[in-house]
């Protein structure tokens, strides 16, 4: 049986979660698994994933390892750039709209998938590193497209919030917003939300 401070520095080193295929490559059989499971040593994130039970784990990191290529999404991108101060309630990934449903029915944390043409999962997005681990999230100027897309799904003040404090923000790049505007055909509506303010 592996000892279980090497255990834990591996898990660490995961970012908190390892795969059942992961905790094989250690050396252990699927009986010792699940000895370590009945012993609260870990416990079963979802099927085939597994986290350490008395080691904290950020969300963030959560996501990226159980959905390594879904990207955080609008409200979540929104409060990680500061950009409303409202807590999403669930965490917002932008995921292909052909990926099977069953597969995000998760209890912890939650998510809220948003199903989107293949085309357009890969358009700005940005990689940031939390506990070693990396994760996918769409840049700010993606972001605001997002909000201007989506419009009808966000509160009125989460909205006007996140345009005030991106025309604000100095990282903002004007030219891959109207870049994007192009590609998702809002062009116009930017150009009447944004461009005055410019």
């Amino acid at each position: 049986m592996i000892q279980i401070d090497i255990l834990k520095k591996e898990f660490q080193r995961c970012g908190g979660i390892l795969k059942t295929v992961e905790l094989k490559d250690l050396g252990l059989s699927s009986r010792q698994i699940k000895r370590l499971l009945n012993e609260g040593i870990i416990t079963k994130t979802k099927r085939g994933f597994y986290e350490l039970t008395d080691y904290v784990i950020r969300e963030e990191v959560i996501i990226a390892r159980l959905f390594p290529r879904e990207v955080i999404f609008l409200e979540s991108a929104l409060f990680h750039y500061d950009y409303t101060d409202r807590i999403p309630p669930a965490w917002q990934i932008a995921v292909d709209r052909y990926s099977k449903t069953t597969q995000y029915r998760i209890d912890y944390p939650l998510i809220e998938p948003y199903y989107l043409e293949p085309k357009f999962l890969d358009i700005g997005v940005d990689i940031i590193e939390i506990d070693g681990i990396e994760i996918k999230i769409y840049n700010r100027d993606r972001t605001i497209c997002d909000v201007l897309r989506y419009e009808k799904k966000l509160e009125k003040e989460v909205f006007y919030n996140a345009i005030g404090r991106y025309i604000e923000d100095s990282k903002k790049n004007i030219r891959k917003l109207f870049e994007y505007a192009e590609i998702f055909n809002i062009k116009n509506k930017v150009q009447t939300r944004i461009g005055m303010w410019l």
